[in-house]
């Protein structure tokens, strides 16, 4: 496994920010962003990588961006590292696959959830209120139940700790009308052509989340798209709702961390080398299947 990159450290180039995925550099009027092979679940990032996760994710993002183009616009420039500056030209055999040359941009302060069937936190909200993020549900919906139609349930994006969900008026407060309908709406139509999309292909997409910011007046969508990561992505052919599905994304970790009950406090505990293997085989058949593409 001496290709899992946990961290980068590229010499001569400004580290930005490192998040619990991604190593962003800052290239002056563009950003490096670096999908690295760290994977976090419940808020920590767990010691040891997940082999190719990172390109799974970076290459299915710049997938979705260039599909979702006659939609929004996105930060995407370019993630060919022969077309990348010259100073970037000895870290080629790190950044090929798992990075992107994107825009600078103002992010907004509000994660997009959509979510097309009834799952998650949205699950254990419907349970106890009969509503998620405000927007009510018909009752007597099982758990995995598929919505009559995608509902936009934002949250705030922490820096640190966990997103809360914050209902479609408090989006309006914090952008103002005009902002939060075109984000929501945007969020709602990417969700739906790429659900159709994959659907035909064998995977549903439960729910989904997008980031979006300003750049000279517009909204453009940013971070990534449509990731096992951002994602629930289930097996359309194992689909029985009533219960918790199969799935293409990190859920599978999550289940293991609860199995073995940790605390969900730091430090994170070591994955095991079979839910490594295992994690990694599920993103690269996501992305198999999505992309007709193998990594």
């Amino acid at each position: 496994m001496d290709d899992v990159v946990i961290n980068t450290d590229f010499r001569g180039l400004r580290l930005l920010s490192r998040g619990k995925v991604r190593d962003n550099y800052d290239l002056g009027e563009r950003i490096l962003m670096v999908t690295t092979d760290r994977i976090s679940a419940f808020d920590s990032v767990m010691p040891n990588g997940i082999p190719n996760k990172g390109r799974v994710l970076n290459m299915l993002s710049v997938y979705w961006f260039n599909h979702t183009r006659d939609i929004v616009k996105n930060h995407l420039v370019t993630a060919d590292v022969r077309e990348y500056p010259k100073e970037l030209k000895a870290h080629e055999k790190v950044l090929e696959g798992r990075s992107m040359l994107v825009q600078k941009c103002t992010p907004l302060p509000v994660e997009c959830v959509v979510r097309g069937y009834l799952s998650g936190s949205g699950w254990k909200e419907y349970k106890k209120t009969g509503s998620i993020c405000g927007e009510k549900i018909p009752s007597g919906l099982r758990e995995s139940d598929r919505l009559k139609e995608p509902i936009f349930t934002p949250t705030t994006k922490a820096e640190a700790g966990h997103d809360q969900n914050i209902m479609f008026d408090e989006v309006v407060k914090i952008l103002g009308r005009k902002t939060a309908e075109k984000i929501r709406d945007y969020a709602i139509r990417i969700y739906e052509k790429a659900s159709c999309h994959v659907e035909q292909k064998g995977i549903i997409i439960a729910d989904t989340k997008f980031e979006f910011a300003e750049k000279d007046g517009e909204i453009i969508l940013i971070d990534e798209a449509l990731t096992p990561d951002s994602s629930r992505f289930w097996p359309k052919g194992s689909y029985a709702p009533g219960g918790p599905q199969k799935s293409y994304d990190k859920q599978y970790v999550r289940d293991y961390l609860e199995g073995i009950r940790w605390n969900k406090e730091p430090p994170a505990p070591r994955l095991p080398d079979d839910v490594v293997k295992e994690t990694s085989r599920k993103y690269e058949e996501a992305y198999r299947i999505i992309t007709g593409r193998g990594i």
